[in-house]
């Protein structure tokens, strides 16, 4: 049962806070006490919440100053996917309650929270099926497979604690997108997980290959037989993922990231350990056809970056990428694959509709997380921060 009491917030060490997260399953790696070293502009800190001498709840919190002469030592508070609890046993009051004046004294003008529970779920084919049949608005109005009552009473909570709830847009806004796609995981032991040619294994691969549409399990079947090498990089060869990377983000019309960002990014991870980040790669003879970035951290494998070249497209090299995460994911245990965000839309003229579609023909179920709340504690710089969030697109 919840418990109603006051709990002491401190500054927490890496350690403490890894091994607090080491038994949390639902633990995002935006949640490592290693994240900040990937973000120059910001400043990281673990937070703990302390029932006597017991930590019953963590969270990362990124601060990041306003870039305004004159406001020197005010920042945005940003707690992605976090704090880290189980609300069966602290209630959220008991966190938000000393939470608020802490970050206050750190300088905060404005909270952004994410708490890392999910408030409904819908089954991959309803969604891709709808959104061809063009005759709903918004992913919410179908009925979903799930939907869990303690994020819901979380959600009334942080209403009734003065908190803003995020507005629900087509389109993506700063931060992490409140619909995500992820592919549920068959459960394997620890035994059967360890080996890839066990036949349990190779079920469960079958099993997220039968999630997918026709066109995306024929594809992925013809890129297994397709002569392709997989193989996993060091941070050394992150120099050969920068040059696909720069080649797709000219080619798809999009700014990129640096490579010294990829590289911070698979050094912060590794040095953790509850978390690995791969570099992987698919050759075809001695080219380089596909790369993605992974990363696996407790109930979740997650497909973060991609890049590819259009030649030899019917070997369906990115496919094969994908197929490989898939087994990664079962490898660690992991619970979930996740695809990243989506857009709540079902208007199938929109640009990002095609997005849903080819997630959702991958066997992504959609999942609506309970979003970034906002506190503003100074209204006047949260409006002004928002208003140029905006403007900037």
């Amino acid at each position: 049962m919840t418990q109603h009491k006051t709990l002491n917030i401190q500054e927490i060490s890496t350690e403490q806070r890894q091994r607090f997260l080491a038994d949390q399953p639902r633990a995002s790696f935006l949640q490592n006490p290693y994240w900040p070293q990937t973000k120059a502009a910001w400043r990281g800190q673990s937070l703990g919440w302390w029932d006597n001498d017991e930590l019953v709840a963590t969270s990362l919190v990124l601060y990041r100053p306003i870039p305004v002469p004159g406001l020197r030592g005010r920042n945005l508070a940003y707690m992605a996917e976090g704090p880290i609890f189980d609300p069966e046993d602290v209630a959220l009051d008991s966190l938000v309650n000393p939470l608020v004046p802490y970050l206050r004294s750190q300088g905060a003008f404005l909270i952004r929270m994410g708490l890392p529970f999910m408030l409904r779920r819908w089954d991959a084919e309803t969604v891709r099926r709808t959104l061809s049949a063009n005759d709903h608005d918004m992913i919410p109005d179908l009925h979903p497979v799930e939907s869990d009552p303690t994020a819901w009473s979380l959600e009334d909570s942080l209403v009734r604690l003065g908190w803003e709830k995020p507005e629900m847009t087509e389109d993506f806004g700063p931060g992490q997108a409140q619909f995500q796609a992820r592919i549920p995981l068959p459960e394997l032991t620890d035994e059967q997980r360890a080996d890839r040619e066990s036949p349990e294994f190779v079920q469960a691969v079958e099993d997220v290959l039968a999630r997918m549409d026709s066109t995306s399990r024929r594809q992925t079947r013809k890129s297994m037989r397709s002569d392709l090498q997989i193989s996993v990089g060091d941070v050394s060869e992150i120099s050969q993922w920068q040059a696909l990377y720069e080649e797709t983000a000219e080619r798809d019309d999009f700014t990129g990231r640096p490579q010294s960002y990829f590289e911070a990014m698979f050094n912060a991870l590794n040095a953790s350990e509850i978390a690995q980040c791969k570099v992987l790669f698919a050759h075809f003879e001695n080219q380089l056809l596909a790369s993605a970035i992974y990363v696996q951290q407790q109930d979740t494998g997650w497909y973060v970056y991609g890049a590819s070249t259009r030649a030899e497209s019917k070997r369906y090299a990115p496919r094969a990428l994908q197929l490989e995460q898939v087994k990664l994911s079962l490898e660690a245990g992991a619970r979930w694959y996740d695809l990243g965000g989506v857009s709540p839309t079902l208007n199938k003229e929109h640009e990002l509709a095609g997005l849903t579609r080819f997630k959702t023909t991958m066997g992504a179920d959609v999942v609506e997380t309970m979003g970034e709340w906002d506190y503003p504690i100074n209204k006047v710089l949260a409006r002004a921060f928002n208003r140029y969030l905006a403007r900037r697109g």
